[in-house]
């Protein structure tokens, strides 16, 4: 198992890649296609959205509804990945694919991934149980990013403008919440870092 400073530094490299690319990828092209209205309102509507769910998931987790760490981190990042697989998605939809945004959206969740077995299995759960119930996960977000690029690919003008910005205020709430101060808990100051290549990254990827 990788060392936690350096799972700390992947997320923040993540966190940096995935900010370059809604911003680039995501709000861009949604303030082009939408102008300022649907893309600001979609903006808001992703981040509310993220917000209240999370919310709700923390409620449950207090009230003990959720078995362990473990599980915990599951349902985190099955939260924060659901809204960039859409992104994705979204993206694909639009004809622009975002290499960018795919390889962010992989390194911010692979980290997650790794603590969460390793958790799974500290608390007694099964080698299959652990490994079945990520690769479950990882299936659900690859079938989020083709559903978006199915049932999105007709949008155009304000509708995709909406949806795109839908996507990437989810994104960046989930930034805001999990994935910024996660890196800065494992792995302290230094994870600023990693954040800004990351951002130089996707950004030199994105005009590549």
């Amino acid at each position: 198992m990788p060392p936690r400073p350096l799972l700390a530094s992947l997320l923040a490299f993540a966190g940096g890649a995935l900010t370059a690319a809604l911003a680039f990828e995501l709000f861009e092209p949604a303030f082009e296609a939408g102008n300022h209205l649907p893309s600001g309102l979609g903006l808001a509507a992703g981040a509310v959205t993220f917000v209240v769910v999370d919310r709700l998931i923390e409620r449950g987790k207090q009230e003990g509804d959720y078995d362990g760490a473990g599980l915990a981190l599951l349902t985190g990042v099955a939260l924060d990945g659901v809204p960039e697989s859409l992104a994705l998605g979204t993206t694909l939809a639009a004809g622009e694919g975002s290499v960018a945004l795919l390889a962010a959206i992989v390194v911010s969740n692979f980290p997650e991934a790794l603590v969460g077995a390793r958790t799974m299995r500290e608390n007694g759960r099964p080698f299959r149980f652990a490994v079945g119930t990520w690769v479950v996960v990882a299936a659900v977000l690859a079938a989020t990013t083709v559903a978006g690029a199915s049932l999105l690919g007709g949008l155009e003008g304000a509708s995709l403008g909406f949806m795109l910005a839908f996507a990437g205020g989810a994104v960046l709430a989930s930034l805001t919440d999990t994935v910024f101060p996660k890196a800065f808990k494992d792995g302290g100051p230094y994870v600023a870092l990693a954040t800004a290549a990351g951002f130089l990254t996707a950004f030199e990827l994105g005009v590549a």
